[in-house]
């Protein structure tokens, strides 16, 4: 078993939901790079209500920091959770994201950055499908934490 069999889809699902992400992806123009989508449910098994997939570029830890992007589809919700030591920041490559930030809501469009801080709280919802750069410090397993206990302590991100 793999280190996200558990909270990634797998077969028959996962190519065809990575067919569907490849195909928007076109449809925009884009290029993506060369690495393993993952296609994560969080462990929740609901990828099409609170899920994304997640390519990652860099995750030099050693080096300090993280890229990686993040596609959403219409309606798809990158779980509620914060970063202990993460600070990390968002920007709006294709679609709008409705972006929870503590108690506030806003909508991010394309072109638009928001930089997020250790230690608040943050989720977001696709309006329509949406791609998300992130640039980040690393990303550290023991550095997630969801608000959903069934995500439980770490998660993935």
């Amino acid at each position: 078993m793999g280190e996200y069999d558990t909270v990634e889809l797998q077969g028959v699902a996962r190519e065809e939901t990575l067919a569907e992400v490849r195909a928007q992806i076109a449809a925009w123009g884009l290029t993506m790079p060369d690495v393993r989508p993952l296609p994560l449910h969080f462990g929740l098994g609901r990828f099409r209500e609170i899920g994304e997939t997640e390519f990652w570029i860099a995750n030099e830890e050693a080096h300090g920091y993280c890229g990686k992007f993040l596609f959403v589809f219409d309606g798809q919700t990158c779980p509620y959770h914060y970063h202990r030591i993460k600070h990390e920041t968002f920007f709006i490559v294709r679609g709008s994201v409705r972006m929870r930030v503590g108690e506030e809501e806003r909508v991010l469009h394309e072109g638009d950055l928001l930089a997020m801080p250790p230690g608040v709280g943050h989720s977001f919802t696709s309006i329509g499908p949406a791609l998300v750069l992130e640039v980040s410090m690393p990303s550290l397993l023991r550095d997630n934490f969801f608000s959903d206990p069934r995500i439980g302590e770490g998660g993935v991100i």
